[in-house]
């Protein structure tokens, strides 16, 4: 009998702080040192964002270099349009020790409220 295991990608959401829109906003506009990062394509991006988002293109190939940019004195507010690239970045962020809050939901979620 096979057990049900939680998939990798919920364990990974697991470790990190993950936040519902209005309380994401809040946090961001509450924090210090945050900066908004937008992992969307430009294309994406240039739809639409949150007011003051930088961009920095999850399929990029300079990605890696991008985040080793960031200065670790800031905390990260990652978004997305779902939720799954700004994971992922928010865990290569963790593990590089820089502070970082991910959306939940991506901005779909924001849609839906």
């Amino acid at each position: 009998m096979k057990l049900c295991e939680i998939p990798r990608w919920v364990q990974l959401k697991n470790t990190l702080r993950n936040l519902e829109y209005p309380e994401f906003i809040n946090a961001y506009e509450t924090s210090d040192n945050g900066i908004l990062l937008d992992v969307r394509t430009p294309d994406e991006f240039a739809i639409g964002t949150i007011n003051g988002a930088i961009n920095l293109d999850y399929l990029s190939h300079a990605l890696a270099d991008e985040l080793e940019e960031l200065s670790i004195k800031k905390k990260y507010f990652v978004f997305c349009r779902t939720g799954r690239r700004s994971l992922r970045v928010c865990v290569l962020l963790q593990n590089m020790k820089y502070q970082v809050v991910n959306l939940e939901g991506g901005l779909a979620a924001r849609a839906s409220e």
